[in-house]
């Protein structure tokens, strides 16, 4: 302001000298000439910078004023004549206050003044030539209005103005602007102060913007200050209208979403060596000056700094205070990106070592997730990198890093793999189908390989068919037999080949089981079986495919296979081949009449037609599992066949024949036929294949082991649908076992086993046998059917007397503890009790040394400890009577009403003794690491059953916790043979045993006195991180949880073994755990008692089980899962959502197309479109036993 109000008077002053130069000395006028030449060039420049100073349009200056201006300032000049002239003007209101034209002129000029801002105000955008034409114009214009008004008033007012000279002279000091440049001697009076006041003060908050200087500022840094200490902070206008109008940012907004994902920064000293994700330490200094305390610490409170502080006193370190609090600021984002360069730089470290690791190359993959989730750290400083996380960036990421790993390693088949699943995300399947045909062409001896293939054809929609995939599963049983017996010279035998060519083997026809064709998986059994117990000793030195083409012959003779009557096997086939042939016998005349068919006449036709269709499927299903043959006797041949289905060709079951030499592997082969069938036994099917032939919904019933908790049965394979049995989800099992052609099957197949086997593998035989038949009863049981209870009674007991009668089994404890568990299962206690004092007094004085007399006492006392009601008087109990008589190692005496003290005290002390040797005991074979362990198992449960009836609860959990501790830790002493621990790698079926035996005793004593319910809330979370696939502990979880009010502990329970397994067991009890949960909120809505107030609050549980299903869904166990699948789509049903439904049975034959059981559930869900449904079962050849055209005429009948 300061310069351009002296630009303002020069240029005044300039056009009065001009016209009133007879007034002014020459020397002054050329002082001033060289001032305007300055002042042009000065003017000029701000013309260019868009300043509109044009001053000559003022109508204020007047004549007169100019001449009484110059004359002050030539007296000033005189008085100073080595300073620069002193230029003033006068501004007294009153002399121009009385001069009309003055006022006129003021007028007009104010006028033109606004309409020029008017003017400027609308056309902003005009050039700068422009502008300073049309100023320069206007002001010559005012320039001549001003020379004619001063040459006619400078005459009328000159004598005047002399007159006043003297008063505007004294008044000169005080109503004039002064330069400090040019006077020293008027200090005092340098500036005008106006007092007059601005009423727009009162109205407006700041001053009018038009009389602040206009600036733009470079940058938000101040010169002058020191940026370490100090800092300015810029308030903008519009930066606030800017705040003002931003909404505040949700936790889902891209920024948020990004500081969320980066990961933490670890705060640490940097000058600490230490490691950064250790624990920052506080440190309790004392001071040691103890006058501090008291002056400026009275507490005691203050470190040393602080105290300094107080009193005024700087540290030595302040100075670089602030640069570290500088450097803190600015860290997070810079650690973020250092950590994440770090890393890659690790892992492009470690593959560029090491090209040949493996595991380095896949953990490098797997690290992209993370690289994505986090910032880039790529990003130049400053720049917000605005990156699509998409899935697409992250796939192609991937598949550059393992293109460039199968470079460096162009045989490793695991990279691969990992190939392979990567492109399957946004390849097509047929290309996709042609990958992995290269890549099991490059590696044909690498079963696991096969497994991944078979399994992803097998999933494959758009190019399934069963009999696509059934000839692929023989081409690759045939191509490694070829390996195996050296025929195929070009790739060697990879260890464990034999046992995944059996577990291809189960895997096939489990998939054949599912698809509905029963008759050719039994087909597979039975041919594999003849081909590897009864195979003739001619042939045994031939190639696998040498002895398929000697075994097909007899096979197509019609002779009786495995399970039928008269079955003697391929080998005694051969001899009496060789003999001359068999001799024909008379058949058996069969006692009892033919089942009627009932499933030739609709029972009831007003039912709608996919109700009838499902009842004659079912039926079917059920009756007609084994494979058809033409019975001789009534002259039959294969045209007598009404189902061509039913006939089983050799060419469907001849490549995936294969030679087991292995022992365990051929019973493992006998089991698992076994289990088919629906026989319980010991055995468990191999991990692969696990979850893929899961498809019953029976893993949640637990009717009978909640109400006896002690001794509930647990058989395994619950989950997997037996032969025969294809239930929808809504109907449930429809029969027990089988009818009677089935039961004849399995009868005839443990005949022909008792005769492959003797001794102990015959006896576990009649152990498996047994157990089926106690199955049966304990579902009878559980369906409270009293008259299938009797039935099914008699021809148990029946079994178990016939097989006890054999020579090799009257003395075999394990089959009489059975036979007395079904006499106790059918409420005859007393028989029951009759059967275990027998067996125990035959047993001799093993005692606790004695593996099966230890089992046998111990369900005898877990029978009879459950008929207490308390544990009042329990010390004398038959159970406690039952557990001494076994520690004294006698023989048995049966129970008399009393049990002595001493002999109490004795077994206590017998049982402690016995526990520590067996824990201290070093096994010396697998074999009798497996016996020892059992022994183990039942000496733990005899000893803290013992404890709990006869001290209390506490001391049994003692001997389990004792227990486990023992054998979860590694012992002291090695295993000479293998070398390992005698720990928890020894014993890992002991440990998971008697975890379910403390389980057990803690929910009987719950169920009969009062208990806290957080110890076996512990024992079964503990239980459950170790074995997350035990589906009776999980049954007990879902058990104690669904009484509780609270399900956040379960669910973060849930969530955190879900993500540490990939068993799929924790996702269908979380779930069935959430159902349970909704469906007693609901029972307690719709309870018509009145006013209910709901204490479970329902909070979404709807959602969070579709959240469940959808991540279960997406596992790797889970994808494949008939019965995860079967759940989803029965949950969204029962919500009555058919649309969603619809959708996500399509979904779910995108992965699991070959399992029947979904298309007859979708028939039942939606039976609107039962042909639709038919026609895609019959386009990928899925067995249809009930055609709609045959459904159709049956209607007519």
């Amino acid at each position: 302001m300061y310069f351009y109000q002296k630009i303002i008077l020069v240029n005044d002053l300039l056009h009065i000298t001009k016209g009133n130069n007879n007034l002014l000395k020459r020397r002054e006028a050329q002082r001033l000439q060289r001032i305007s030449s300055c002042l042009k060039y000065v003017i000029g420049d701000l013309a260019k910078d868009k300043l509109e100073l044009d001053w000559l349009s003022n109508p204020s200056f007047s004549t007169e004023d100019a001449l009484l201006l110059h004359q002050r300032a030539t007296e000033v000049a005189n008085l100073i004549p080595e300073k620069s002239p002193l230029i003033s003007r006068t501004t007294s209101k009153s002399e121009l206050s009385g001069e009309s034209d003055t006022d006129e002129s003021l007028k007009q000029s104010s006028k033109k003044r606004k309409k020029k801002k008017k003017k400027h105000h609308n056309y902003k955008k005009t050039k700068k030539k422009t502008k300073g034409d049309s100023s320069s114009s206007e002001s010559d214009r005012d320039t001549k209005h001003i020379k004619d008004k001063a040459e006619g008033s400078g005459r009328n007012h000159e004598k005047e103005g002399a007159a006043n000279l003297d008063k505007k002279t004294s008044n000169l000091t005080s109503n004039c602007f002064v330069w400090l440049d040019d006077i020293q001697a008027f200090t005092a009076e340098t500036f005008r102060i106006d007092k007059k006041p601005d009423p727009a003060n009162w109205a407006y908050k700041s001053l009018y913007r038009g009389d602040i200087a206009r600036y733009k500022r470079r940058g938000e840094s101040c010169l002058g200050i020191d940026a370490k200490k100090q800092c300015i902070t810029w308030d903008s206008s519009a930066t606030k209208r800017k705040q003002l109008q931003r909404r505040p940012e949700r936790y889902f907004t891209k920024n948020n979403v990004k500081m969320l994902n980066t990961d933490g920064i670890p705060v640490c000293n940097k000058s600490s060596p230490s490691d950064p994700t250790a624990f920052i330490p506080v440190f309790q200094m004392e001071p040691d000056d103890p006058s501090d305390t008291t002056d400026m610490n009275p507490l005691g409170i203050y470190d040393p700094s602080t105290t300094v502080w107080l009193q005024g006193k700087g540290c030595k370190s302040t100075d670089h205070e602030p640069v570290n609090m500088q450097q803190t600021i600015q860290e997070p984002g810079i650690n973020i990106n250092s950590i994440l360069m770090t890393k890659v730089e690790e892992h492009n470290k470690k593959v560029r070592e090491n090209p040949r690791d493996i595991n380095a190359w896949l953990e490098f993959v797997s690290f992209q997730d993370e690289l994505m989730r986090g910032p880039s750290p790529y990003a130049s400083k400053g720049e917000h990198e605005v990156r699509r996380k998409s899935l697409k960036l992250i796939l192609e990421k991937k598949l550059a890093i393992l293109e460039r790993a199968i470079e460096s390693n162009p045989s490793n088949v695991d990279l691969k793999l990992a190939r392979l699943k990567l492109c399957t995300e946004f390849w097509e399947p047929p290309a996709l189908i042609k990958e992995w045909q290269k890549l099991i062409f490059l590696h044909p001896n690498n079963p696991e390989l096969w497994k991944k293939y078979l399994l992803f054809c097998q999933s494959q929609f758009t190019t399934f068919s069963v009999s696509k995939i059934n000839s692929l599963y023989g081409k690759c049983l045939t191509t490694l037999a070829a390996v195996q017996d050296g025929s195929m010279v070009s790739h060697p035998l990879l260890p464990g080949t034999e046992e995944a060519m059996l577990a291809i083997f189960i895997q096939q026809c489990h998939f054949l089981r599912q698809a509905g064709h029963s008759e050719k998986a039994v087909s597979l059994f039975q041919a594999l079986i003849d081909f590897t117990f009864f195979k003739p000793d001619s042939v045994k030195d031939l190639p696998t495919r040498g002895q398929v083409e000697f075994f097909e012959p007899f096979w197509d003779s019609g002779e009786p296979r495995i399970g039928e009557k008269g079955a003697r096997g391929w080998k005694a086939w051969m001899h009496q081949q060789e003999k001359g042939g068999w001799i024909a016998l008379k058949p058996d005349d069969d006692d009892d009449d033919e089942e009627i068919d009932e499933d030739q006449e609709i029972k009831d036709k007003s039912l709608p037609k996919w109700h009838i269709w499902l009842d004659f499927e079912y039926s079917r299903e059920a009756r007609h599992w084994l494979p058809w043959r033409p019975d001789k006797t009534k002259k039959e041949t294969e045209e007598d066949c009404e189902d061509p289905e039913r006939q089983v060709l050799f060419d469907d079951l001849g490549p995936s024949l294969i030679h087991l030499s292995n022992p365990d592997l051929q019973r493992q082969l006998l089991y698992s036929f076994l289990q088919f069938l629906g026989v319980p036994c010991t055995s468990k099917l191999f991990p692969s294949n696990l979850y893929f032939a899961m498809d019953e919904n029976n893993i949640f019933e637990s009717v009978l082991s909640d109400e006896k908790p002690l001794t509930s049965v647990s058989f395994p394979l619950s989950g997997f649908n037996s032969i025969g049995h294809m239930d929808t989800m809504l109907r449930g099992r429809h029969h027990i076992g089988h009818y009677k052609e089935g039961e004849e099957f399995i009868q005839n197949v443990f005949h022909v086993l008792f005769l492959l086997f003797s001794g102990k593998e015959k006896s576990n035989l009649s152990i498996c046998w047994l157990q089926y038949e106690i199955s049966k009863v304990v579902q009878c049981l559980e369906a409270k059917n009293k008259k299938k209870v009797k039935a099914q009674g008699r021809k148990s007991k029946k079994l178990a007397k016939n097989l006890l009668k054999e020579p090799d089994n009257r003395n075999h404890l394990s089959l009489w503890k059975l036979y007395a568990y079904l006499e106790w299962l059918l409420g005859n206690i007393d028989d029951a009790r009759k059967v275990f004092d027998t067996a125990l007094c035959t047993a001799g004085t093993g005692g606790c040394k004695s593996p099966q007399l230890c089992s046998l006492s111990l369900l005898y006392a877990q029978l009879e400890a459950e008929l207490l009601e308390s544990t009042e008087g329990a010390v004398i109990s038959r159970a406690v009577h039952v557990l001494t008589k076994l520690a004294e190692s006698g023989p048995y005496v049966p129970y008399s009403g009393q049990v002595l003290s001493v002999n109490v005290l004795k077994a206590r002390k017998t049982y402690e003794h016995a526990l520590q040797d067996y824990l201290s005991k070093t096994p010396v074979s697998d074999q009798d690491q497996v016996s020892d362990a059992n022994q183990l198992v039942n000496l733990v449960g005899c000893y803290a059953l013992f404890q709990y009836l006869t001290v209390g609860i506490d001391a049994a959990v003692l001997i389990y916790a004792q227990t486990s501790e023992k054998l979860e830790a590694p012992g002291p002493q090695k295993c000479e043979n293998t070398g390992d621990s005698f720990g928890i790698q020894n014993f890992p079926t002991a440990l998971e045993a008697i975890t379910l035996l403390h389980t057990n005793l803690l929910r009987f004593h719950m169920k009969i006195s009062v208990y806290p319910l957080n110890p076996l809330r512990e024992a079964l979370t503990e239980a459950l991180k170790r074995y997350p696939s035990n589906q009776s502990l999980w049954r007990s979880y879902i058990h104690i949880q669904r009484k509780s009010h609270s399900a956040s502990k379960a669910r973060r329970f849930f969530d955190g073994v879900t993500r540490s397994t990939n068993s799929l067991e924790p996702w269908l009890f979380a779930i069935q755990a959430e159902q349970l949960r909704k469906k007693l909120t609901e029972n307690v809505q719709r309870a018509d008692v009145g006013e209910i107030h709901s204490t479970i609050p329902e909070t979404g549980l709807t959602n969070r089980i579709v959240a469940l299903f959808e991540h279960a869904v997406q596992s790797e166990n889970g994808t494949h899962c008939p019965l995860l699948w079967r759940m989803y789509l029965n949950f969204l049903a029962s919500l009555g959502k058919k649309e969603k439904s619809k959708g996500l049975f399509y979904k779910a034959l995108q992965n699991c197309p070959w399992a029947k059981v979904l298309y007859m559930d979708a028939v039942e869900y939606f039976p609107d479109d039962l042909q639709e449904t038919l026609d895609l079962m019959t386009e990928k050849e899925l067995r249809v036993r009930v055609p709609v055209e045959e459904l159709d005429l049956l209607l007519e009948v």
